[in-house]
């Protein structure tokens, strides 16, 4: 069985998260929609199936920065970012996000 998480750090605040809305895509088909939690992860996307092959993991980093109070320009630096990234079998995989309104970082965890 192979199952999927994320994890979203406010690197501007130092927080988790709380409130952005993540999207799963596979082969350009929507398999997840959610916000993060409290502790900016999505609990609910470890219960959907997934296999080997391409996805897409797409944060509104944008909109989420703006609710918490920042002023972005028009357009933002970054609206969404979006993760491509392979999953070659079974096995748990992790994608974190570390995000500010002007940067971010991502990785294989655990």
């Amino acid at each position: 069985m192979t199952t999927l998480s994320t994890h979203v750090l406010d690197t501007a605040s130092g927080r988790p998260a709380a409130g952005m809305r993540v999207t799963l895509l596979h082969d350009d088909r929507v398999l997840f929609s959610g916000m993060t939690d409290s502790d900016g992860r999505c609990a609910e996307l470890k219960a959907i199936g997934v296999t080997a092959g391409a996805y897409v993991l797409r944060f509104a980093v944008a909109a989420y920065f703006r609710a918490h109070g920042h002023v972005l320009p028009e357009p933002p630096f970054l609206d969404e970012v979006q993760i491509d990234f392979g999953m070659t079998g079974a096995g748990h995989y992790h994608v974190p996000l570390l995000v500010s309104p002007f940067g971010y970082s991502t990785y294989r965890g655990s």
